[in-house]
């Protein structure tokens, strides 16, 4: 039980850091990492689930690593973004177009957010000189937790 504990506060430590990065260091987050953070929150429902319901463990210590290597996806995907592979699907990583109706500028301009968004294509970086934006950072995270869960899971995670 104590170690499906542990994974819930592993899986919970990466979104809470996410967050803690905006208020104490100033960084501004993209549509694509906000949606990183909600497979962790899955993981660690899933963690939590395994600790209390000993006969569903292994199972859902499976589900919980998923949720990581979920992110860990995103991750990737994101990085891509970032190093222009391709463009993010997202509405909220796109810039601003001329609606059809005709508008103009003042519809531009109606349509913008009340505060700008950070665009997906641009990395943040946490680390000065450290070539390792917040999406890879998470990819690196999520792939050895991802990993190590999964792995745990299958070898039979099965202590009470």
């Amino acid at each position: 039980m104590a170690d499906a504990l542990l994974l819930a506060l592993l899986a919970a430590v990466a979104p809470v850091f996410a967050r803690l990065s905006e208020e104490v260091w100033g960084l501004a987050p993209c549509a694509l990492c906000l949606w990183q953070r909600w497979p962790y929150w899955a993981a660690a429902g899933f963690a939590l689930a395994a600790a209390a319901l000993p006969r569903a463990r292994r199972p859902l210590l499976a589900l919980a690593g998923t949720a990581v290597l979920a992110s860990g996806a995103m991750a990737a995907f994101h990085l891509g973004v970032e190093a222009g592979w391709w463009p993010s699907p997202l509405a909220g990583c796109q810039a601003a177009r001329l609606p059809a109706g005709g508008d103009g500028i003042e519809g531009l301009m109606r349509s913008l957010p009340a505060a700008p968004a950070k665009p997906c294509d641009a990395p943040t970086f946490l680390v000065p000189g450290l070539p390792l934006s917040m999406a890879g950072m998470n990819l690196l995270y999520a792939l050895g937790l991802g990993g190590f869960v999964l792995i745990w899971a299958a070898r039979g995670a099965t202590r009470r």
